[in-house]
């Protein structure tokens, strides 16, 4: 077995530190956030975050066995590492490349401050002062989401005047782009689970989207989440039916796991098609890239493995002469990742924001302004990731039944 344990024997005294412990918590949001700490022993702490959901802490805590005592420096060969480490836990894929994810961000904000630069420079390059950001709506209610369940609010909460209306909403607070979900309760009403459409539920679809258009506009990008909900056929037909409305993507038409599925239904329609937030490691997104079954490329650092794995993925992207826009469903912490990474990217276009009714989200920040001004994100010049807890606001939200930091 492949051994990526320290075996450097020349280092700079200044840069000879030390991994003391790794810890993650959980604050409930909008979503569960999973946040983590890495100490050293330069008296240094770096902070990250994984993709929501459980069994982050536990693998986190488990990661202590064989990263505690390596050099928080060397962040490629540690992610490599837990890879390999853990490869006997399913560690190519899934929840381990998730918890590696968020150590990988938390390395790099330590290794930022030990080196005294900001983190997009610690990716090599800066292409931006600012990341444009499009914000993740919903009509109506927004839905509440608890233990990974989703549960919607009544039929009438989703008419497209309610749409419109929240459109309007999001514009006016600055935000020049914005998505909506798309999949509906409705959707379920003549089958729940072969993924088809009638004509009726692609008719409200269109009425939904005409809506939105009217309310804002061509000069606002809009796009539309569908979740992975639809046929083959359904996702070809609704694609076809939004042609006109010169959407900015329609994503996650259909279910993940079949990349020719994908391309059959991108290569379908001049409707851009988005996917790519729930594959893990660049190859498992590399295939689909290259073969154009995608046309904006849209994984999830804090899942598919961090910020230096989404940008191999997002190299691959340009060579295909494609943009990449992240999924993001974040606190603050995995965004700003997300800001540094869109700094240091060429290809990077926009970065979402999935916590307008959170109305803490700025506080989980020791800061005096809010991070997102007229839908824009300004990257930090500070060293790491140039933010800082408020650790009273963590152990405010907590998850209940769990312990901070």
């Amino acid at each position: 077995m492949r051994d990526y344990s320290d075996r450097i024997d020349v280092r700079d005294a200044d840069r000879d530190v030390e991994i003391t412990s790794i810890d993650a918590c959980v604050v409930e949001g909008n979503f569960e956030w999973n946040l983590i700490k890495v100490e050293t022993d330069a008296g240094v702490t770096g902070i990250g975050e994984s993709y929501r959901g459980g069994g982050i802490p536990e693998i986190v805590e488990y990661a202590n066995r064989f990263l505690v005592g390596e050099n928080p420096l060397d962040v490629e060969r540690l992610v490599r590492y837990i890879f390999q480490e853990m490869s006997g836990h399913g560690g190519t894929t899934g929840k381990v490349v998730t918890a590696a994810s968020g150590i990988e961000i938390a390395l790099l904000d330590a290794a930022g401050k030990i080196l005294d630069l900001p983190v997009y420079q610690l990716l090599g390059s800066k292409y931006r002062d600012e990341v444009r950001i499009y914000c993740d709506c919903h009509a109506g209610e927004a839905y509440a989401v608890e233990d990974g369940a989703t549960a919607y609010a009544e039929a009438e909460a989703y008419s497209p005047e309610a749409y419109a209306a929240e459109a309007a909403r999001v514009v006016d607070m600055g935000f020049s782009a914005l998505k909506f979900d798309l999949d509906l309760p409705a959707d379920n009403e003549n089958d729940p689970y072969n993924g088809r459409l009638t004509n009726a539920a692609i008719r409200e679809k269109r009425e939904i989207v005409e809506a939105v258009r009217e309310e804002i506009g061509y000069d606002v990008d809009l796009a539309f989440d569908c979740h992975w909900d639809y046929s083959v056929e359904s996702a070809k037909r609704l694609a076809y039916e939004l042609e006109e409305f010169d959407l900015m993507w329609l994503e996650d038409l259909v279910p993940p796991e079949n990349m020719d599925a994908q391309k059959e239904v991108t290569k379908a329609t001049r409707t851009p098609v988005a996917t790519g937030e729930n594959r893990f490691r660049v190859f498992e997104l590399s295939d689909l890239i290259y073969d154009h079954g995608v046309d904006v490329v849209t994984p999830d650092p804090t899942t598919v493995g961090g910020l230096h794995e989404t940008m191999r993925i997002a190299d691959r992207a340009e060579e295909n002469y494609m943009p990449m826009s992240p999924h993001n469903v974040c606190s603050p912490v995995g965004t700003m990742a997300c800001v540094h990474l869109g700094a240091a990217t060429p290809n990077f276009d926009l970065l979402e924001y999935h916590a307008l009714e959170v109305d803490w989200w700025d506080d989980l920040l020791v800061r005096e302004e809010p991070l997102i001004e007229d839908g824009r994100i300004a990257v930090p010049e500070a060293p790491g990731l140039g933010i800082e807890l408020d650790m009273d606001v963590v152990e405010e939200h907590l998850l209940e039944g769990t312990s901070g930091f």
